[in-house]
């Protein structure tokens, strides 16, 4: 089961920056950030946002060629990332 993540507000980050930053990188846990209650942010480590970005990249491509392979009326990217972004939470 998935430990719940640490959540701060940006006032106690701030104040702790290179300890939120070392939890990241060394032990993979990431940090969300909250302004006035709300979540707002999170420190992941470089590693993290790299599979992320891989992932969001193969993901556009997959719809891109989904979308290719059965031909319709055009597509905003904005419908394309919006969809990318709703199919990975």
């Amino acid at each position: 089961m998935t430990q719940p993540l640490p959540i701060e507000s940006i006032r106690d980050v701030r104040a702790h920056l290179a300890e939120v930053v070392e939890r990241a990188d060394r032990d993979d846990v990431p940090t969300v950030i909250t302004r006035r209650g709300k979540e707002v942010a999170a420190v992941v480590s470089i590693e993290v946002l790299r599979k992320y970005q891989e992932w969001e990249e193969r993901e556009i491509n997959r719809i891109i060629d989904e979308r290719m392979a059965n031909p319709a009326p055009g597509i905003p990217i904005e419908h394309i990332m919006r969809e990318s972004l709703a199919r990975g939470e």
